[in-house]
């Protein structure tokens, strides 16, 4: 097996221990390959949080991507959201989330509330 595990660091630690990642992958949990793989797995997770943060989507992505998951048009979001043109208006991010439509999407639909409070990117540019 390989050396004593060690924190990543640099970049070439990083890449090492992908590597090394790639050559354990597949061993069975329990087994000495499977916990290095494991603690491996863990030590990556946190150089990548750390080096390549991702942002969270903004709402209009999240309800976006929720519409895709579920087959839905934007008329399903109609008793969300409200009429037609608001809808229109609320996807184009002409129209921000009233918290009533906060509401509603996150009961409706199950996108975190959270989400639906962030800012969209229209708003973070004005």
């Amino acid at each position: 097996m390989g050396a004593d595990l060690k924190p990543i660091r640099t970049d070439a630690d990083y890449e090492a221990a992908l590597a090394e990642a790639g050559r354990l992958w597949g061993a069975r949990s329990g087994t000495p390959e499977g916990d290095r793989l494991d603690v491996l797995a863990t030590l990556i997770d946190a150089y990548e949080s750390r080096h390549y943060p991702m942002d969270p989507p903004d709402a209009i992505d999240a309800i976006l991507f929720r519409m895709e998951q579920q087959g839905l048009t934007r008329k399903d979001l109609e008793p969300l959201i409200g009429p037609r043109g608001r809808v229109a208006e609320v996807l184009n991010r002409k129209r921000g989330l009233s918290i009533e439509m906060i509401r509603n999407l996150h009961e409706g639909l199950g996108i975190s509330a959270e989400i639906l409070i962030r800012p969209t990117r229209h708003e973070e540019a004005a």
